[in-house]
């Protein structure tokens, strides 16, 4: 008899949000402490540009849960708004579109974005997303289409997430680090950020981030 492995995802809602100080940030994760506890959440870009800057702040949180393999795991991933939670939790739900795969969607666009692009039914646009083919494109936009539409999430989306902050010595570090922790190589990451900051040098680093993910092969 083989040997039979299975892989169970379950989707907990024990936490709702999590409000407490800016310990530590990068562009993909946020470490909060909220009544002596550190959280580590994982974050998009989106809401790395909404909460930057600040000491305090309020992240809604997607709890996730991997049972059944050689390691189990479980993660937080946290959302500057209830909108992108809900639409990280529609992105999951789609047949190959696992929990890394959705933050990047979420990481490439805006929310506001996403919800048009899914709308139109422009594959072309979600397909500039690393690790997003042809086929996964459009699963997500017939997946999603009626479920964005009738969630009333487009109606509730602020205009946009916008970075305030500028430029430091330590851009090039951060966007390669930040998406070493998103799976990509160290080299081929440093290759797109060093390539996209000398046409580019005062780009923020979500906004290098976002285009290195469309470049990185």
């Amino acid at each position: 008899m083989g040997v039979y492995k299975m892989y169970l995802n379950k989707v907990l809602h024990m936490i709702e949000y999590i409000k407490g100080e800016l310990i530590e940030l990068t562009p993909a994760q946020a470490i909060v402490e909220a009544m002596g506890v550190g959280y580590c959440l994982n974050i998009s870009l989106n809401t790395y540009a909404a909460i930057q800057g600040k000491s305090e702040i309020k992240l809604f949180v997607h709890e996730a849960i991997v049972t059944g393999g050689r390691d189990d795991s479980y993660t937080l991933y946290g959302f500057a708004t209830k909108q992108e939670r809900e639409l990280y939790r529609l992105l999951i739900t789609v047949s190959g579109v696992g929990a890394n795969s959705a933050r990047m969607i979420l990481s490439a666009m805006a929310p506001t974005e996403l919800c048009n692009v899914i709308s139109a039914g422009d594959d072309k646009m979600l397909k500039t997303v690393k690790g997003i083919g042809a086929k996964t494109a459009q699963r997500i936009i017939v997946d999603l289409h009626d479920k964005i539409v009738s969630s009333g999430i487009t109606q509730e989306l602020p205009v946009g997430l916008n970075a305030v902050s500028s430029v430091n010595t330590g851009v090039k570090d951060e966007a390669v680090g930040a998406l070493t922790m998103l799976g990509f190589a160290p080299a081929a990451s440093a290759k797109a950020v060093v390539e996209i900051l000398k046409t580019q040098p005062s780009l923020p680093v979500e906004q290098v981030v976002k285009l290195a993910l469309q470049q990185i092969k």
